[in-house]
């Protein structure tokens, strides 16, 4: 078997193994939580027996392994299954809610990786100068800030003071293009401030690494410009550790939304997931978690991959 086939097969079986552990252990945690989605809907005044019959009704009485299971079958064969709380199904409400966040991410995603990028050349360019020293202080500031506060600085200064954007993202299907992004703006500003720096910085340090290579002495001495050695020599050759750390900042733009997407009130997965963790719906908080880990852990091998195929020494093998 080919080497490169050998290790993303190995890369892949891997994702499913921890695919698995996080369901695992996210339906383990959310037993744990204290109370259940029947007290949650009859609330803390319910008699035994009104919990004991809603209990028996939504399956709660069933042993956890037994519900656990079940729940991986219909997952198996693309059933997410229906709400306990409103016994909607969860695969009908997530959709909408999936492409939302995926929407915000995108658009985040479409700010934040070519500006990291080119932040981190610039470093480069003005290394140990000024405008690396200024780069580098203010990434590392907005990246030290919590998001939350970041999101609620800029709802009070921006969106109330200055009246630029609006406070609450609410978006819908009727909205035109501009007016999804103008919605979605303050959101997409959080979202970048927070991955920024860490991109940056890598493309910095991998570009740094490259430059201290033999071929690129060669190149200064046929007297070309610091910014063409950059460019075409240095960046190509440490694209695979960018790629990676790129990937692994979308994975937390799509998981990691969580807390912006209830700052903003925006319509994601986020907000939903949210919202049942505090009705203790167990399918509903299950079926989140396991497509947010699938996210995660799908970019983390394709950053892995990318890693791989960018190894001369396994692309040849001798």
């Amino acid at each position: 078997m080919h080497p490169i086939v050998k290790l993303v097969s190995q890369r892949l079986a891997l994702g499913l193994m921890l695919l698995f552990g996080a369901s695992a252990l996210i339906f383990g945690l959310t037993e744990a939580l204290p109370g259940d989605a029947a007290q949650a809907v009859l609330g803390q005044s319910a008699t035994p027996e009104s919990l004991a019959n809603l209990r028996e009704e939504m399956g709660l009485d069933r042993p956890a392994l037994t519900r656990y299971f079940e729940w991986l079958g219909g997952i198996l064969q693309g059933d997410l299954g229906k709400s306990l709380t409103n016994k909607l199904d969860i695969a009908e409400s997530v959709g909408g809610r999936l492409g939302n966040t995926l929407f915000l991410a995108f658009w985040a995603a479409i700010v934040s990786v070519p500006l990291a990028i080119f932040l981190g050349l610039l470093a480069v360019r003005y290394r140990n100068r000024w405008p690396d020293k200024v780069i580098s202080a203010v990434t590392l500031t907005t990246i030290s800030i919590p998001e939350f506060l970041i999101g609620y600085v800029l709802v009070y200064f921006v969106a109330v003071k200055l009246g630029m954007f609006s406070p609450l993202a609410m978006i819908n299907d009727s909205m035109s293009l501009g007016q999804k992004l103008n919605s979605i703006a303050l959101p997409v500003i959080v979202l970048t401030m927070v991955v920024l720096a860490h991109m940056m910085r890598m493309t910095r340090a991998a570009i740094l690494n490259v430059m201290q290579s033999a071929y690129i002495e060669t190149a200064e001495l046929k007297g070309l410009t610091n910014f063409k050695i950059i460019y075409r020599h240095a960046f190509p050759n440490a694209i695979a550790p960018i790629v990676n750390v790129v990937m692994l900042n979308l994975a937390y733009l799509v998981v990691g939304v969580v807390v912006v997407e209830v700052v903003f009130v925006y319509p994601g997965m986020g907000q939903y997931l949210v919202d049942h963790v505090t009705k203790r719906d167990v399918p509903v908080v299950l079926a989140c978690g396991v497509i947010f880990a699938a996210i995660y852990i799908g970019l983390n091998m394709v950053a892995d991959i990318v890693a791989i195929l960018a190894n001369p020494r396994l692309r040849h093998p001798k």
